[in-house]
């Protein structure tokens, strides 16, 4: 599939174009909204649904040496790219060292909502790839904080430590993560079979619902924050998921994976975090403009990848395993 016919397939797609209906009722100032507690059942149920296929996949195929490689590959990527984010931001805009090592952190961690549309995607395309690639996910959530805050100077790193640890190791998405992917390998095949209408049949519509609300979200990101935003933080937002996701394709010949699970893997690496990261960099990095990072990633680079991204991403996974 050429990369046009691949990218106007994934323009056209309801979830797209669903997030594309949410930004755009946002920015008019519409009075549509989720309410919060749905907001967080939806993401709950995508966590749920995506760990527990990927445990029921574990469970079917069996653990081998590439799901091995492929998580050491991830957490290297996770804890590398924030040193060449922050590099990057420090030569190209006016943050100061916080602010460039918190936004650093969001660009070295992950997107699950993004790497739940690039499986939808492949899906769609009947490719498949390794459902182990959830663990990956769940273990590049957090290398990047630790990143950070080595960026940062310990120094200046302020709040309590061992809140901190308790809130990136009980993080909601990365528990309901591991958590539904532990129960998908305990109970396999006959788990599945139990499960496979709700968390299966019913994914696509939740997911266009979650969509929704992200891009009402981003909208408000993008129309109530427009004032923190430079022209160099904006180019670096829409540059740096191409450069991480650069850093992971030259690193996927080493991994051994299918062209499925080598465009997941770039896809991760391109992503940014809204959701972990914001959480623990107000720990962390209390003295951090938190509006920034979060407008970046989910008001620029998050659009970027769900528009743009992913086709290039499936592209170049195509052209380097045969």
């Amino acid at each position: 599939m050429s990369f046009l016919s691949l990218a106007g397939q994934n323009l056209l797609s309801p979830m797209v174009l669903f997030f594309v209906l949410g930004a755009g009722l946002s920015l008019a100032r519409s009075d549509l909204s989720i309410p919060g507690a749905v907001a967080k059942l939806l993401s709950l149920y995508l966590m749920m649904s995506i760990g527990f296929r990927g445990g029921v996949e574990v469970a079917h195929h069996g653990l081998s040496t590439t799901l091995a490689a492929a998580l050491a590959a991830g957490i290297g990527l996770s804890f590398g790219i924030p040193f060449l984010a922050y590099a990057i931001l420090r030569a190209a805009t006016r943050l100061s060292a916080v602010d460039a090592a918190s936004v650093s952190a969001h660009y070295g961690s992950i997107s699950a909502v993004t790497l739940v549309a690039v499986m939808s995607v492949l899906n769609q395309m009947g490719v498949s790839f390794e459902g182990y690639m959830i663990a990956v996910a769940a273990a590049m959530e957090t290398p990047a904080i630790l990143s950070a805050l080595v960026l940062a100077r310990r120094g200046q790193v302020g709040g309590d430590r061992n809140e901190l640890l308790r809130e990136i190791l009980l993080n909601g998405a990365v528990v309901m993560l591991l958590g539904s992917f532990a129960i998908g390998i305990l109970t396999g095949d006959r788990g599945f079979a139990l499960l496979k209408p709700f968390l299966v049949d019913s994914f696509a519509g939740f997911l266009c619902l979650f969509l929704l609300d992200m891009g009402l979200v981003a909208g408000r990101g993008l129309r109530d924050d427009a004032s923190t935003l430079s022209i160099g933080a904006v180019i670096f937002a829409l540059v740096m998921p191409l450069i991480g996701g650069a850093c992971a394709t030259a690193l996927s010949p080493l991994v051994g994976l299918s062209p499925g699970g080598t465009a997941v893997l770039i896809t991760l690496a391109a992503s940014a975090s809204y959701i972990a990261v914001p959480a623990a960099m107000r720990l962390a990095l209390p003295e951090a403009n938190a509006a920034l990072p979060l407008t970046l990633s989910l008001g620029v680079t998050f659009p970027f990848n769900l528009l743009f991204g992913i086709p290039i991403y499936i592209g170049w996974a195509q052209a380097i395993v045969r």
